[in-house]
């Protein structure tokens, strides 16, 4: 596939990017650059490689599932403007 001046305008301009006349044909060999390079990554062989998130090895730091700071509902309604049996009351919206 090959990217041509009047395809490279018309990508420029899906993308809202103002592109000068004189600029379209580097922008087109710079869209070829980059589907070359694609073709070529068509071809590596990839068959049972997992796919990974990153080229080092690494996992994700997990925590304890506990509740570290719960219990504090009295706190927590003490600043609400109206709050009865133990929530938050707030006006009706659907009669």
């Amino acid at each position: 596939m090959s990217i041509d001046k009047e395809t490279a305008a018309r990508v420029a301009h899906l993308a809202r990017i103002r592109v000068k006349d004189e600029d379209l044909p580097a922008l087109a060999e710079e869209f070829n650059a980059i589907l070359g390079f694609i073709e070529q990554l068509n071809e590596v062989d990839v068959e049972g490689v997992e796919p990974m998130t990153s080229v080092t090895p690494q996992r994700l730091k997990r925590r304890q599932d506990v509740v570290t700071d719960g219990n504090q509902q009295e706190k927590i309604l003490a600043n609400a403007p109206d709050a009865r049996e133990g929530f938050f009351a707030v006006p009706k919206v659907v009669e």
